[in-house]
């Protein structure tokens, strides 16, 4: 670790801290990175010193050279220009080589750089020794490092930097060392200067230009590096000028090298750092960062309540006072309770309350003009700009619920669900739709079995008092109910009004004509199956709940789906008018449902209904029957299996089985060839009782009898199939269509059916092939009645006016001479042409033989047409066969006839070889 003093290059956190836009942030004025200064001044105690020199890793000085960063994490390296000095990570400078014990001044810059290399900083630091008299040069600058007088210069006279000399100084061991004995102070210009330009800045001299001719230039950005040519220098003078007005917020400091060389190109000096700090002039308004800010504020808060903040940035330099900004409020609108209920931070742009009495309920929202004002609010001299702060009071209960009145009425009739009897109207002043909104409305008396229920209506806030249990007129015929109101939120603290509102709701029940009771409804009476007509089965009365009215009750029957009972119109007694049968499809589960009415005479007429379940007890009066009554069964004993049988019966338990099955003394063959084995209470096992029994159908009676008491018997006849079997036991084909009734001959008759259906259907498919073969070799290719030759087709053309109604028929005419029709090949012709046969006749037909695909045939007459050079110049339809007896308007050659001898067909010649022949025929040129 290094000791000693040192300059501290110190790095001051400014931490900005931001919490929102809400009222509930509070931020620290913006901050800039970069030094504090653009030039600082630093004196080195004289203890520092040890003999004449500073030695290496001496520490010189500190707490001069501030620098701010706004991030807290944010790490700045350092760097200096003199490789002599070094800069510390916490700022401090020390002593890399052997320095001279600082009789002169030592100058060299310090550059800040942010750990992704996006950011520099530059600042240029004087190293002068504490307490020691200042060279003949150093009173020439004032402050530090500044100028004194004016900062502009002349072009008469600018400042002149003389090249440093090198002194040198001897010692007894003979070594020399070399002096710097110049200083060179920044040099200080303003920012957007109004010229003229170039404007000469300072100039810069060496003390060999006496001797030599020296060339003098500049390097560096701003010079020869980008931004090119802001700084020019006379290679001869060494006036250096700048081009144009500068701007501190692009760039604030240039680094510049001065040379010095003959004409020859070799350098006569040590090159001169040349630093230019750009003045910041008060050129840019603070600007906010937004236009419109939004906030908010409880109502009732108390004075100091932060409520928003607001931030403007000012681009001209922080640590002047062209770029410390001032917050004030302009006005607030509306000026209630008083003008002036918020205050605002001047540095920071923090909005607070100043004032009690903010009230939702009178005013939701205030506008807040913010203005900020640079030069430390100055308002001479400061720039301004202004923002409008919107803030919205929020609501809190402080408003409880109001009944419009304290009592209120209502009415409902008897026995209604889901009516509103009453509406309940409430007041509120807070925010609606809101938990301090929202009405709660509770029934705290007068309805002690719960027959009303309060709901709160959703939009209006209104409670609806609904019945949510019949009310019976005749026991309750009036109700008084205690309603209490409150908010669904608490009411504030510090409210001095209740937070609820109660009121008496009266509530009168109407009376209406109820429907006639049945005392038991379903009503179940019981009687065995079999009851007889007209008797009396029970009396099926209805109560009137019309207690306080006389009324006569008239009943009649709703539904008797078997038609089995009658009711007595005046006193409802149930007579039967048929045999109750339990074994009825009308039964579901032993019991038969019919119902009745019962109708008062009340105004209007009120009809009650009744509901009679009559369950019937099961008495024998069922015999059972067989099942199945066919079965199948081998003609040999050895091979099948026995028959398995039950019984049916519609009675039920204990009136159905077991059952007992028996074979009858009568017929005796039953017995004789047959035989019964019992299984179980329910099935038996029919078997053969012989050997073998001829193939054939037999009708077997078996005696069954049931379980009841006494027992019913019932003698079934079962259908029984004997047929031969194969070795499992099953019937085989012929044995089953003999046992069908079918014999050896009836079923020879089928086969013989079957194939001669079969040979009828293998003809007609060989005909209908032949047909077809037929067809494909008939020579005519076009069927009759497809033949379009002879059709004509009207298209309604209307023709194109009476200008195109001037034309002459004796230009269809046929031709005299059909010379170049006969030359033509036979089999395709066109319709524009006449046929060469004179008779009407078919055409000569080809002499190759006809071709089997008509696509082929085709084929061949589209291309003979193609290229036939005497085509029409127009699409026509081509013949391939017959063409008709020709045309009924005569030969082509009326054309001729028909023609006045003076038309001049010669211009048919220019239209091309289709053209040249009607030339030919017509023009003259056809009887050569």
């Amino acid at each position: 670790m290094k000791t000693g003093c040192a300059i501290l290059v110190a790095c001051a956190l400014v931490v900005g801290t931001s919490l929102g836009s809400h009222g509930n942030a509070q931020t620290i004025a913006p901050c800039r990175p970069g030094f504090s200064q653009s030039f600082y001044t630093v004196f080195v105690p004289r203890g520092v010193l040890q003999g004449l020199n500073i030695h290496k890793d001496t520490l010189l000085s500190s707490g001069h050279v501030k620098f701010e960063t706004c991030q807290q994490k944010e790490e700045v390296s350092f760097e200096s220009s003199d490789p002599k000095i070094s800069v510390g990570p916490d700022g401090s400078l020390y002593a890399e080589q052997d320095v001279t014990n600082l009789t002169e001044p030592i100058q060299f810059m310090v550059t800040a750089r942010d750990s992704l290399g996006e950011y520099i900083w530059e600042t240029t630091v004087k190293l002068a020794l504490a307490g020691h008299p200042p060279s003949p040069h150093i009173n020439q600058f004032a402050g530090d490092g500044v100028y004194g007088g004016s900062s502009h210069n002349h072009y008469q006279n600018p400042r002149l930097i003389p090249f440093p000399r090198q002194h040198q100084l001897g010692s007894s061991n003979g070594l020399r060392r070399q002096k710097r004995d110049w200083v060179i102070p920044p040099i200080n210009v303003p920012e957007n200067s109004r010229g003229p330009f170039p404007q000469v800045l300072v100039r810069i001299r060496s003390d060999q230009d006496k001797e030599i001719e020296i060339r003098y230039s500049i390097t560096g950005a701003g010079a020869d590096q980008p931004p090119n040519n802001i700084y020019i220098i006379d290679p001869v003078t060494g006036k250096m000028s700048v081009t144009k007005p500068l701007d501190r917020e692009e760039r604030a400091s240039y680094h510049l090298r001065a040379h010095a060389v003959d004409i020859n190109g070799n350098q006569m000096e040590p090159p001169i750092d040349l630093f230019i700090y750009v003045i910041d002039m008060n050129d840019n308004r603070p600007e906010f960062k937004n236009q419109v800010y939004n906030g908010s504020v409880a109502e009732m808060s108390k004075p100091g309540t932060s409520v928003m903040q607001v931030t403007a940035f000012d681009a001209d330099d922080s640590t002047t006072a062209n770029g410390l900004v001032h917050y004030r409020i302009l006005s607030q609108t509306p000026h209630i309770p008083i003008p002036n209920m918020f205050t605002i931070n001047g540095a920071t742009g923090e909005i607070s309350t100043i004032a009690a009495g903010i009230d939702r309920e009178k005013v939701s929202q205030y506008s807040i003009i913010v203005q900020a004002t640079d030069m430390e609010g100055s308002l001479n001299f400061g720039l301004s700009n202004t923002a409008t702060a919107l803030i919205s009071i929020t609501d809190i209960n402080d408003n409880p619920p109001e009944l419009d009145s304290k009592t209120f009425q209502g009415e409902v009739p008897e026995n209604a669900v889901g009516v509103v009897v009453a509406n309940l109207t409430v007041r509120d002043k807070d925010q609606p739709h809101t938990p301090n909104w929202n009405a709660v409305y509770r029934i705290t008396g007068g309805d002690q079995m719960g027959h009303f229920a309060i709901r709160t209506d959703e939009i209006t806030n209104d409670g609806r008092v609904v019945v949510v249990k019949p009310i019976d007129y005749e026991r309750n015929n009036a109700f008084t109910l205690m309603v209490v109101v409150s908010n669904q939120a608490h009411l504030a603290s510090g409210i001095p009004s209740s937070p609820s509102s109660s009121a008496a709701v009266a509530i009168t029940v109407l009376d209406v004509n109820e429907a006639p009771v049945f005392p038991s409804n379903p009503k179940i009476i019981r009687f065995e199956e079999g009851v007889p007509a007209d008797t009396t089965l029970a009396t099926f009365a209805a109560l009137d709940p019309d207690r306080f009215i006389q009324q006569t009750i008239r009943y009649s029957k709703l539904s008797d789906p078997a038609n089995w009972l009658k009711i007595n119109r005046t006193n409802g007694r149930i007579t039967t008018t048929a045999v109750l049968d339990r074994e009825s499809p009308y039964m579901k589960k032993n019991v038969y449902e019919a119902t009745f009415l019962a109708v008062d005479n009340g105004s209007p007429p009120a009809t009650g209904t009744g509901t009679l379940q009559i369950y019937l007890i099961d008495v024998n009066d069922n015999v059972p029957v067989l099942v199945p009554q066919e079965a199948l069964v081998c003609e040999r004993s050895r091979h099948g299996y026995p028959v398995n049988i039950t019984a049916s019966d519609l009675d039920s338990e204990p009136n159905a089985g077991p059952y007992v099955f028996e074979l009858p003394s009568y017929p005796s063959s039953a017995r004789r060839n047959w035989t019964i084995s019992r299984l179980n209470g329910n099935y038996a096992q029919l078997k053969l009782r012989i050997p073998y029994l001829e193939t054939g159908m037999y009708r077997v009676p078996i005696l069954v009898s049931d379980s009841g008491n006494p027992p019913l018997s019932n003698t079934s006849v079962l259908k029984v199939k004997v047929c031969p079997c194969d070795e499992n036991g099953d019937c085989t084909v012929i044995g089953a269509a003999t046992v069908a009734g079918l014999g050896t001959g009836a079923i020879i008759t089928i086969l013989i059916c079957i194939i001669i259906l079969l040979s009828m259907v293998l003809f007609f498919v060989v005909w209908v092939k032949r047909r077809e073969k037929e067809r494909q070799t008939k020579p005519l290719l076009i069927d009759p009645e497809d033949d379009v030759r002879d059709n004509i087709l009207k298209y309604d053309e209307e023709g194109g006016g009476e200008e195109d109604q001037d034309y002459d028929l004796s230009q269809l005419q046929q031709p005299e001479s059909l010379d170049h029709i006969m030359s033509k090949p036979a089999g395709v012709r066109r319709v524009d042409e006449r046929p060469v046969i004179l008779e009407s006749q078919y055409p000569v037909r080809p002499t190759v033989p006809h071709p089997g695909d008509i696509g082929e045939f085709i084929t061949d007459g589209l291309r003979a047409a193609d290229n036939d050079p005497t085509a029409p110049p127009y699409d026509s339809l081509l013949v391939f066969d017959y063409e008709g007896s020709g045309s009924t308007a005569g030969s082509v050659s009326s054309l001729g006839s028909s023609s006045s001898g003076e038309q001049d067909y010669d211009y048919l010649n220019d239209w091309g070889p289709r053209f040249k022949k009607l030339a030919d025929l017509y023009g003259g040129g056809g009887e050569d």
